[in-house]
């Protein structure tokens, strides 16, 4: 599998870049701008916003063909946003899709080499493993620890260096089977899910460090985080996936022992 000698001018017809967004904010617009610098194409799907975002990516769209983006009337979260372009792109023929979130968290100079790692091991997930600086949240960096643990607990340690950092490339279609084949993975829950999921369908891990940046409200930062919502939902996602790590342990022991 070969990437464009300039990605940000020649197209790609295998690896594109997915920006889920919902009332980002003005941090969208940088974003996109920067995932542009990186890659061709980039595409944005955005999640029933009502901040009036929708409408100026819609005209940075036009007048860019390295851009596109996808509305939904409503708000359906953000698993539900990347499917939906998932089945968009493996109409058009895309096999990887690199994730990002929209409120510039994530680092953008670094889709090349993400999607380098994913052009050599087509296989395989490529993960994002944050490399926090001071203006992470200590709570936000000592809860992803819990996940993290359980994450690692239900693959049987396949080597997942971060179960929520949302920096990272996809298989097209082992995700789509993953998603259509249940009814989770529509929200916040989606990155932790996706990760375990692929991993029992044997999608190996492969982790890449890389920053990530959180904005005060001054500084343009938007968050949709609500720790005793999201917190939940994590918790009732785990006993969801322990319960399916335990039918799966001696498919995943097998592995372990052959490989």
């Amino acid at each position: 599998m070969t990437l464009p000698a300039n990605p940000c001018a020649d197209v790609s017809a295998t690896h594109f870049v997915l920006i889920p967004s919902y009332n980002p904010g003005a941090k969208v617009f940088d974003t996109v701008r920067a995932a542009r610098t990186q890659w061709n194409p980039v595409w944005v799907v955005v999640d029933g916003s009502t901040d009036g975002t929708a409408q100026q990516l819609a005209a940075m769209a036009q007048a860019d063909d390295g851009l596109r983006v996808l509305v939904l009337p409503e708000n359906r979260g953000k698993g539900a946003a990347v499917l939906h372009g998932l089945d968009e792109a493996a109409r058009a023929g895309y096999t990887h899709a690199l994730t990002m979130d929209s409120d510039g968290q994530h680092p953008a100079e670094l889709i090349p080499r993400f999607m380098a790692e994913s052009a050599a091991q087509p296989g395989c997930m490529i993960l994002g493993r944050p490399v926090f600086d001071a203006s992470a949240p200590l709570l936000r960096v000592r809860g992803r620890k819990v996940s993290n643990a359980w994450a690692n607990l239900e693959t049987l340690w396949m080597g997942i260096g971060d179960s929520l950092y949302g920096f990272r490339v996809y298989p097209v279609e082992p995700l789509r089977a993953v998603m259509r084949g249940q009814r989770w993975m529509r929200r916040f829950d989606f990155d932790p899910e996706a990760v375990v999921r692929l991993a029992w369908r044997g999608v190996r891990p492969v982790n890449v460090d890389a920053p990530v940046k959180y904005f005060r409200a001054d500084e343009g930062g938007v968050s949709h985080f609500n720790y005793l919502r999201d917190n939940t939902l994590l918790t009732w996602m785990h006993s969801r996936l322990f319960l399916g790590f335990l039918l799966r342990l001696p498919l995943l022991l097998w592995r372990r022992l052959r490989g």
